[in-house]
């Protein structure tokens, strides 16, 4: 039996969907011949600003948005667990703000629109049980969920199956949420929802709490006829090495990720002048001309990316894995009426590491009237660059210590490193360009109430 049998005969034990195991066996197949999709830049037309249109120009779109609310579902990508911030559990039942979680501001924000929205969360294997769990009585027809499939992890010197008999999850990962355009039909939700007569369905990150359902996105998407639209945003220096939109020389838009980029390219692929749009991952996809879709190429033909990852997240002495995974904002090429809305960076908040965390704890963000969160409307300075030292605020918990009373204002600070064990008092304020290093052996301390507004350093 070669590695490919064992892999497959490994996903029909588990019961995954011929679908599903159609796509892993594609992906693979194109990882052992070294074949992953490559986008050279002579194939590409860069986008330009008069292109796309603006959210601030769609004002005029907000009414048709609001009369197609009732055909309209919110659906969060909420496979991911906390590993980046030290926690083994979903990532979505973390304290995200004001003693809320992430589940929990997301509830909010469904709930200050009348719950007139149905909410779909597409979970991994991971997360499921626990998410639904903490959602407890919520499940009751406005909360649904599905579950994504799940591939078997690579082992990277072999390309074999990794095996794991002391915890057999760690054996397995996520698809990617590119799997949801599989996903959403194998576990019968496209059929439901369509039956029910939903037409709009908007995705985002669940961890990305500024990207509520914007009314006039939804009267622009749904009046044009548009199949499938992604929010960008305009890249900085900080996305360099991120993916960018672009035109085929056919002017078909699509998604090129930084591993798609030869090396010869990667000049190009980093040139936020040339390449000015990224993608948000806020997406918007019409329900029927996604069924269409899947009925034409099933599986859906998304390229692959192939993620270097430990078997075990916490643990880095572990072999060497490869996770095979998919990119939904890469399906922008799969319609013919697609489209890209130029939003304002307020609408991409993620929380990846334990600087977004402390950010997003801190005056930085503010919860507005609808709990979508947003920048502080007393903040008057662009974005803020912080450097946390990994080996002292490394996971939430390092933070809660650190931080016992709370995260230092940060309203008006314009960047903030961070160096050796430091504990904050509270009612600590932080302004401008901000730097604190402790080289002593031991903890110091920020006394309470205290205005920082030069560098410390304590020898």
């Amino acid at each position: 039996m070669d590695a490919l049998d064992s892999f497959i005969l490994k996903m029909r034990r588990d019961g995954l969907p011929e679908v599903a195991i159609e796509m892993f066996c594609r992906f693979y197949g194109q990882l052992a011949e070294g074949k992953g999709r490559s986008i050279p830049e002579s194939d590409l037309v860069p986008v330009e600003e008069a292109q796309i249109e603006r959210l601030e120009d769609l004002g005029g779109y907000r009414t048709k948005g609001i009369r197609a609310l009732g055909r309209t579902i919110v659906l969060k990508l909420n496979g991911g667990l906390g590993t980046t911030l030290g926690l083994s559990g979903p990532k979505s039942l973390c304290e995200a703000k004001g003693g809320l979680s992430f589940l929990d501001v997301t509830i909010a924000q469904m709930r200050a629109l009348g719950m007139k929205v149905p909410l779909v969360l597409m979970n991994s294997f991971f997360t499921e049980a626990a998410t639904m769990e903490a959602l407890g009585g919520m499940q009751n027809g406005l909360v649904r969920s599905f579950t994504q499939h799940r591939y078997p992890k690579v082992v990277a010197a072999t390309l074999e199956p990794a095996s794991s008999p002391q915890d057999p999850r760690l054996e397995w990962n996520p698809a990617g949420h590119g799997d949801l355009l599989a996903a959403i039909e194998t576990s019968g939700l496209l059929e439901d929802l369509l039956e029910a007569g939903y037409r709009y369905l908007f995705v985002s990150n669940i961890d990305n709490l500024s990207a509520g359902l914007d009314t006039a996105i939804l009267g622009y998407f749904a009046s044009e006829g548009l199949e499938f639209l992604m929010e960008v945003t305009q890249r900085t220096t900080s996305d360099r090495k991120g993916g960018h939109l672009a035109r085929s020389k056919g002017g078909r838009l699509m998604l090129r990720e930084a591993s798609q980029c030869g090396h010869d390219d990667l000049p190009w692929c980093s040139d936020i002048f040339r390449h000015r749009f990224f993608n948000t991952n806020n997406l918007w996809i019409n329900l029927e001309s996604l069924k269409r879709a899947l009925a034409e190429s099933r599986p859906a033909r998304l390229p692959f990316i192939a993620n270097p990852k430990r078997l075990n997240p916490l643990d880095p002495a572990s072999p060497r894995v490869y996770h095979l995974e998919s990119a939904l904002g890469s399906a922008i090429e799969l319609f013919d009426k697609s489209g890209a809305v130029r939003v304002p960076r307020s609408r991409f908040s993620p929380v990846k590491s334990c600087e977004d965390v402390l950010l997003l704890w801190s005056d930085y963000y503010a919860i507005e009237e609808d709990f979508r969160v947003g920048i502080n409307r007393d903040r008057n300075l662009p974005h803020i660059e912080i450097s946390l030292d990994p080996e002292f605020y490394g996971g939430l918990d390092c933070l809660r210590s650190r931080f016992p009373h709370g995260p230092p204002s940060l309203v008006d600070c314009s960047s903030l490193f961070l160096k050796g064990d430091v504990l904050f008092g509270p009612n600590v304020a932080l302004h401008g360009a901000v730097s604190i290093t402790n080289h002593r052996p031991h903890q110091v301390s920020i006394e309470d109430g205290r205005h920082i507004d030069r560098d410390l350093v304590f020898d």
